[in-house]
């Protein structure tokens, strides 16, 4: 039995006459405005706030080579 939400055969594809558009077009484009609007880089969160278990994660990644 086919699943409820699955589309039935031949259906409209609902994304039709949409246009894609991919990650790294959406981030180049997000990137322009801000620079337009002239949107400083926020900073980091200081994590202060942070538990022990986090900030163990967050050296391992480090430590691995990871940026988190």
């Amino acid at each position: 039995m086919a699943s409820k939400t699955s589309p039935e055969p031949g259906a409209a594809d609902p994304d039709k006459g949409l246009r894609r558009v991919s990650h790294r077009e959406m981030a180049d484009k997000i990137a322009r405005r801000k620079a337009e609007l002239g949107l400083p880089e926020l900073p980091r969160n200081s994590g202060q706030n942070r538990t022990e278990s986090k900030r163990a994660l967050l050296k391992a990644i480090e430590e691995a080579g990871g940026k988190w």
